[in-house]
Order: C-alpha cells, then structure tokens, then sequence
C-alpha cells in the first residue's frame, strides 16, 4: 500500500512539475521554430573573461581621462603666481541665469542655454562650460578666488575628456580650499538657498589621504555644558563624515572615569562605514556632561587600542582626535611611554568654547605634536577639523603617489533633489589627489585638491552578457 502511494504521488509530483514549469509549452515553441533556429553550447568561462576586458577596458578609459585632469591642474599651478588682489569673475553654480529687478544677469551669473541631456540622467546642463560652487560656509577669498583663476585651464580638458568618452559624466575639480569646479554647468541648491555640499567630504578624503585608524576622546565632564558639548557634538559628526570604508573608528568619552560610547567596540577599532558612522552619531547624540575631567586615563586607552590593533586595522596612519575644553592633568607619562621617541600617532587637539580653561597642558599636547586648532563657534567646525587632512595627506604628498582610488557605490547626490524615486542612481567616484610641483613648496607637501568623474554602475551592467 505504501509502495503504491508513493508511486501514485511521484506521478502527482511529475505531473504538477511539468504543468507549472512550461516544460510542455517549452517544447511545443521549440518544435514550431526547430528549423528556423540552432541550439549552441556557450562557455561560461570565455563570456566572463570577455567581460572582465570589456569593464577592465571602459574603467582605463575613466582613469585615463583623471590622469589627464590631475596633470593640468598641476601644471597651472605651477605656472600661476598668486595675487593677493587678484579679481576674477568665474560661473558661480547658484547664479547661473539668475537676473536682478532691471533683468540683467547678477554678477557670478552668467546666461547659459541648459539643454535637458538624457547622458546626465535628464537635467538641465550646458557641456561647453564648468561653472563654481562654493559652500555657504566657504568665504570668497583671494585663496579661493586664485584656485578658481588657476583652474579655469581644466574647462578645456573636461570638455576634450567627454569628446573622447562620451560614457563620461560629471567631472570635477575639489579645491582643498572648499571649492567645487564641476563640469558640465549644473547645479541645485537646496530649497533654502543655502549649499551645504563640501567637497572636501568622501570621495576628496579618500583620494587625498591613506587609510587611517582613528579614535575620537572627547570630553563629557561638567565644564563642557551648553554650547560647549554641541560643539564638540558637531566636532565628532564632522570627523565622522571624513572618514570612508577604508578607514577604522572608535569613540572614547571620558569625566571621571573612561566609557566607549558604543560598549560592544570595547578595546577595539570598527570599519567606519556608513552604517557605523550613522550609529555612533545617534550614540554621541545622547551624551551628556556630569563630573570632572580626567583625560590622562582616556589618552592611555586610546594609545593601548592603536598599538594593540597594529597590523589589523588599516595598515597606515594613526591618530587621536581630542575634543575638550581643557585639561587639568599633565600627562607627559602618557606620550613618552606610549607615543615617544617615533611620534607614530598624531595627535590632534581641539579647544572647545570662547574661555579657555586650563588650556595649557592642551596646549602642550598641541607644541609636541604640532596639531592643535581652537573652536569657539559652530560655525568653526568644518573648517578647522578640515586641517587635519593637509597633515595626514603630507606623507603622500611629499613621495607624490599619485593613487587612483574608487569609491564605494552611493546614491547619485545631484538627483536626491528630484522627486522621482526611480531617477535615483546608483555611481562609483575614480578620483585622484592633485599635488603642487613648485621648488619652493615640495618639501612642504602641498595638497591642491582632488579630481575625479562620476561612474553609473548601470554602464558596467551594460557590460555585462544576458
């Protein structure tokens, strides 16, 4: 009996598998079309290989167009000489046909006929033109406006890059001074009218820096109250936002006793990828200030998970970020034993708030170490944490090591304006640090900026066999 129920569900199982997989439609197609059509075996090794050359093939022409732009921009700094009084009218992204009460166009305006352009995913843009953004936070300063004169020579190459690889989309200069040239002319501002983008984020980090293993000590003792603890609040958000997949994180606060912010990384470093970054933002979000300020503990911490994760994390530099508002310990122990003679972690200071208690022993960290910057203001922040990646760039700088570096993927940020979800794009960024080659500043390892182009992932997929 059991025999026979299982012979009679095998058919029920053939029956079903036979009706529902189409096998039967299969064969009836295949039987109408059997003259007209020819069955081949493909090989799977030789579809993927062809490929591989076809990707390894498009991502050379990407790199070759960043080399081309890296060059130029080297060579017209070292041809530009710089003038405090210079005056230059350039494209400013934000103004770009905008006109005043009489119609004329505002001065950093500009009139451009935008075409929508289906390449650079529908928008409006002008490809015989790059034009400047320049944060809101980022003044007009004769270094700035010397930057932007000098890379007026890159507008050629943008345009002799695309010419070549009309796969290219946008392109880009990212001045380490803050501002952005990007090419074809494009720009929307958010709806305050207020560009917040920098630049010098992501990508430019990546490309103009090695891997770093960092560790924030950030002061939470009862002297930090107010705007004080904001500050340093918004101080270790910046810090977090310069740093990449390649890079290692984690968060010491210190009073009275020494905590991790996240206690599951205890004694250890984390990649600090976007959803660790988005995590220990919410942790550093709910702490609040309560005793006294005891850092010497918090230093030892640090130096014991820097020399202990050697070899492990990311294989380059190292350094301590501290966020306080003074120190009343001396803790030179601390450095000799731990940091002495090599200086192998640089150490970083950052004085919080307008009264400056107890500073001096900060200040000693800052003549030992050479790195040492005070914030008094929100508005402070970006700019002063921004210092610390002309130290970490100096190494690479100096030796020129001109390393092409891809990005991780991430959502086109030009089309986060656009309602439309499914105009969202996935891209990857090729970039490539830009050095200065004058005699009289190569000992000094001058960073310029970063270039780079912009890659859709979905141009790869087109690469790829059905």
């Amino acid at each position: 009996r059991v025999q026979k129920w299982a012979v009679s569900f095998g058919k029920e199982i053939a029956s079903l598998s036979t009706r529902y997989s189409g096998a039967k439609l299969l064969q009836k197609k295949y039987k109408d079309v059997e003259g007209a059509v020819k069955i081949e075996e493909v090989n799977g090794e030789e579809l993927v290989k062809k490929f591989a050359e076809e990707m390894e093939e498009m991502l050379g022409r990407k790199m070759k167009s960043v080399k081309s732009l890296a060059e130029a921009a080297e060579d017209a700094d070292l041809y530009h000489e710089y003038n405090e009084t210079l005056e230059f009218d350039y494209y400013n992204s934000m103004l770009i046909n905008t006109v005043d009460e009489d119609g004329n166009p505002v001065p950093l305006g500009g009139e451009f006929q935008l075409e929508e352009n289906e390449h650079f995913s529908k928008l409006a843009v002008n490809t015989q033109q790059s034009n400047i953004q320049v944060p809101t936070n980022v003044y007009n300063r004769p270094d700035i406006v010397n930057g932007v004169y000098m890379s007026e020579a890159l507008n050629d190459i943008f345009i002799d890059n695309f010419q070549k690889d009309p796969t290219l989309t946008w392109q880009y200069f990212g001045s380490s001074t803050g501002f952005f040239r990007l090419y074809p002319i494009q720009w929307i501002p958010d709806e305050n009218g207020v560009v917040t983008f920098d630049c010098r984020n992501r990508n430019y980090i990546q490309a103009a820096t090695s891997p770093k293993d960092v560790i924030i000590v950030v002061d939470v003792s009862g002297s930090m109250k107010g705007l004080r603890l904001t500050i340093a609040k918004h101080t270790i958000n910046t810090i977090l936002d310069t740093l990449g997949e390649n890079d290692f994180v984690n968060i010491i606060a210190y009073s009275d006793y020494v905590r991790y912010v996240e206690p599951c990384f205890k004694g250890t470093l984390v990649q600090a990828d976007l959803d660790n970054r988005e995590h220990f933002k919410l942790l550093v979000e709910e702490l609040h200030v309560k005793g006294e300020g005891k850092v010497k503990n918090a230093m030892m911490e640090s130096f014991k998970i820097l020399n202990e994760v050697l070899g492990q994390g990311s294989l380059c530099n190292q350094a301590i970020m501290l966020i306080t508002d003074g120190a009343m310990e001396d803790f030179q122990d601390v450095f000799e034993k731990f940091n002495w003679p090599e200086r192998r972690v640089r150490v970083f200071t950052y004085l919080i708030g307008r009264e400056m208690t107890f500073a001096e022993n900060v200040k000693w960290i800052a003549c030992n170490n050479k790195y040492y910057t005070h914030i008094s203001t929100l508005a402070d922040v970006q700019e002063n944490v921004m210092e610390y990646l002309h130290v970490l760039s100096r190494p690479m700088v100096i030796n020129h090591d001109h390393d092409i570096i891809w990005t991780e993927a991430y959502m086109d940020s030009v089309q986060l304006f656009n309602t439309q979800a499914q105009s969202l794009l996935l891209m990857t960024s090729v970039a490539m640090p830009v050095f200065s080659k004058k005699k009289e500043t190569l000992s000094h390892g001058i960073l310029l900026g970063v270039v780079g182009t912009d890659v859709a992932l979905k141009e790869l997929m087109r690469l790829a066999p059905r």
